[in-house]
């Protein structure tokens, strides 16, 4: 069976720059729309989504490769590496379900149409965007002295960077 590569968007930047605001931001926008949305968030850093003395928490202690937990409402997988590789981003977006649009929050290093979050506040406020020829545009929350040809948002342009998205990708119709 082939699956067909979902439509993918990211937001890029440097720590504290408002990616994450900015995509719950765009997964309640296009969810207003209609369309169904994933997400995938990288993270540098290690981190657990489960609770210490949680019954999948303890399973997981006990050495198990995959803790599924499931009810009426959700369903979670937690994948142990246990000193493998960390998996590609290719691998990590085969797995999700199909969808219209999946937004990609970190990834920056990846070949894929991006927008760039900058805030004053960051603690790294380089641009990513002069070495990064897969950046479509910077959305700021400060005046942005040399975009080059790029598109520039206010980082609270919800609506905008949304139609900017949906255009670059040609989301088309949600999926019923």
């Amino acid at each position: 069976m082939t699956t067909k590569r979902p439509k993918i968007f990211g937001i890029a930047g440097w720590k504290n720059s408002g990616k994450t605001g900015l995509a719950v931001r765009l997964v309640t926008e296009f969810t207003r729309r209609g369309y169904k949305i994933s997400t995938i968030k990288h993270a540098h850093h290690d981190f657990d989504i489960d609770k210490v003395g949680a019954d999948s928490f303890r399973h997981r202690e006990a050495g198990a490769h995959e803790v599924t937990i499931v009810s009426g409402t959700r369903y979670a997988i937690m994948h142990e590496l246990r000193g493998e590789p960390e998996p590609s981003f290719e691998e990590i977006l085969a797995r999700l379900a199909p969808c219209d649009l999946v937004l990609i929050e970190g990834y920056k290093r990846e070949p894929i149409p991006k927008i760039e979050a900058r805030r004053l506040e960051a603690a790294n406020r380089a641009p990513l965007a002069p070495q990064d020829p897969h950046i479509a545009a910077i959305a700021a929350d400060h005046t942005v002295d040399d975009p080059g040809a790029l598109t520039v948002f206010d980082l609270d342009d919800t609506v905008g960077i949304a139609d900017f998205i949906a255009a670059t990708v040609s989301l088309g119709q949600p999926t019923k």
